[in-house]
């Protein structure tokens, strides 16, 4: 083969390979604006779905009837249910939805070290409930499932039900809760509070107007989302490096001091 074939080759492959370089960078240009396009229209749904959340919970403000706080409601307006000592030095507040998945987790995480806290009279809970998932997908779960609990508060069984509730808790975007007769179902997993004042207590929607005042001092308070979880008012809940056990140390110290 000549020299000069040999040159003509070379120069060929070369170009090829130049091609082939040039369209890789192309492909992934093109991926990388597929990408981002992809995106922008999740950013955008999100941003829509935003919009209608927002616009579907103006009806649910309206009040569901008189304020009717439960038995031993305690704080401002009488909007919180207290476990626990009220001599116990540290508070801690939470602000939760029955139908919220993220209240469930933190339930369920923390349950243990709170029944041992409360139970040794080292930690008083105030207990807020809301009804922002009503507000965001429609029902009305979260009203019905605060007014059992509070029902449940009357009968002095508060801390059991509140408990079965969110081991039972559906997903969120099934109503389960908007329905009676399953929260009164749910009520014979508590010793003694299936009785004929608790069902029509629950049937009656006695503590609905209460539950919807919550509501709105939730909405007042500037809160974000829930739960939100307030030790002695700061929010542990935004802390990321707390757990059940950095929580009881806290509460533990609180005591000592």
């Amino acid at each position: 083969m000549s020299e000069k074939n040999r040159d003509g080759k070379r120069t060929a492959r070369e170009r090829l390979a130049v091609e082939r370089e040039k369209q890789k960078a192309a492909d992934k240009r093109r991926r990388t604006l597929i990408v981002g396009a992809s995106v922008v229209c999740v950013l955008g749904l999100a941003a829509v779905i935003g919009v209608v959340a927002a616009n579907s919970g103006k009806d649910k403000d309206k009040s569901s009837g008189p304020v009717v706080a439960p038995s031993g409601a305690q704080g401002k307006d009488s909007l919180a249910i207290a476990v626990g000592k009220d001599a116990a030095k540290p508070t801690l507040t939470i602000w939760e939805d029955f139908r919220c998945p993220a209240c469930q987790s933190f339930e369920t995480a923390y349950r243990p070290t709170l029944h041992e806290l409360t139970d040794s009279g080292k930690l008083r809970i105030e207990y807020h409930l809301v009804r922002l998932i009503d507000g965001n997908l429609a029902g009305t779960g979260s009203l019905r499932a605060g007014n059992a609990a509070a029902c449940a508060q009357d009968a002095a069984k508060f801390r059991d039900y509140h408990d079965v509730l969110y081991e039972n808790q559906p997903k969120e975007t099934v109503d389960t809760y908007g329905n009676n007769a399953k929260l009164i179902e749910l009520a014979g997993k508590v010793g003694g509070l299936d009785t004929a004042a608790f069902r029509k207590c629950v049937n009656d929607g006695r503590h609905d107007g209460w539950v919807d005042k919550s509501n709105g001092a939730f909405k007042s308070g500037g809160f974000s989302g829930t739960p939100t979880v307030l030790l002695d008012g700061k929010n542990i809940y935004q802390d990321q490096t707390m757990t059940p056990a950095k929580l009881k140390q806290l509460v533990l110290a609180a005591n000592k001091g």
